[in-house]
């Protein structure tokens, strides 16, 4: 029997998946009969492959189908769909994972040796320093499942020392991992320079606001290449204003794109880039798709499986 699988997602995706997924599928499902495609019966498509961005929402008619395999690594836009009522996978491959870390290392040692001093200096004057080994720093990263966790061993195999944050308990080698309400202070008050790495669910919204940042040290740097809204906007440039916080580079925004009257873009104290930390990777990404779906008819479990109550 032919498995069908459906492509939803915009049309430009189509033209970068098209090739390297019939590849991955190929490799994954050998003497197997697939059909890939952006227009199939609804009642016949046993997979769907996804951007939360598509023109399909309603996953009412999909009877057939055993799961939804999404393209993003963030699924709180498709989290809440009432109509769909099958299994949701979220986007976690190598390419995204790595390409998250190389960003992040590349940020908390920038801030870390405070290479911005001689990068953007604009006058001749000669100021040698001793930047502090990176033992003697404290880094925070806020959201230690897959890419924190990726994040913090990097961090933690340059010397860094590192505390990780989330809402349950974990246990991490090598960093200290705190949780809860108590230890999101205590991990904050450790934290010269955070990192946010949580998903986007109304428990971690404005998880930086004026209260959480006046908790850490003065002169903190904040990376955030995990989602917008963990950030209390306003706040945030208050501390900037004040000192409290030092620099901020931004990945991610409540909207995106950043709108051009947005503080942001002038601010001297922030730096913006374009949502590119951890962008999906075609050929990895669609090596991950064609895993799941092998695993699927193979009655095998799921990779990242979305727990829908909790959001991510």
């Amino acid at each position: 029997m032919t498995i069908n699988i459906l492509f939803a997602a915009k049309a430009e995706r189509w033209d970068c998946y098209e090739k390297p997924l019939n590849d991955a599928l190929r490799k994954a499902l050998p003497g197997r009969d697939f059909t890939l495609a952006t227009d199939l019966p609804p009642e016949e498509v046993d997979y769907i492959v996804y951007a939360p961005n598509s023109d399909l929402q309603d996953f009412t008619p999909y009877t057939r189908a055993k799961a939804v395999l999404n393209l993003w690594a963030g699924v709180e836009a498709i989290t809440g769909n009432e109509t769909l009522n099958i299994p949701l996978t979220r986007m976690v491959d190598f390419g995204l994972t790595h390409g998250m870390v190389e960003w992040c290392t590349g940020h908390v040692l920038r801030h870390h040796l405070g290479m911005d001093a001689d990068i953007l200096r604009k006058h001749a004057k000669w100021e040698p320093r001793t930047p502090p080994l990176a033992r003697e720093r404290g880094v925070a990263v806020l959201g230690i499942g897959a890419l924190g966790q990726a994040v913090a061993a990097a961090l933690v195999g340059l010397g860094f020392d590192v505390t990780g944050w989330s809402r349950s308990k974990k246990q991490i080698e090598g960093v200290r991992c705190l949780h809860g309400d108590a230890g999101l202070t205590e991990t904050l008050k450790r934290a010269e320079i955070a990192v946010l790495l949580l998903p986007d669910t109304p428990a971690t919204r404005d998880v930086l606001n004026a209260e959480t940042l006046a908790q850490m040290p003065k002169g903190a740097f904040i990376i955030n290449p995990g989602r917008g809204p963990l950030i209390d906007d306003d706040a945030l440039l208050a501390a900037l204003d004040s000192g409290q916080i030092a620099h901020a580079t931004l990945d991610v925004f409540s909207v995106e794109p950043l709108p051009e009257d947005h503080p942001y873009w002038a601010h001297p104290r922030v730096t913006v880039t374009p949502h590119l930390a951890a962008a999906t990777r075609n050929e990895t990404a669609s090596e991950v798709i064609a895993e799941n779906i092998r695993r699927s008819e193979a009655g095998e479990p799921l990779l990242h499986l979305v727990d829908r109550d909790r959001g991510y």
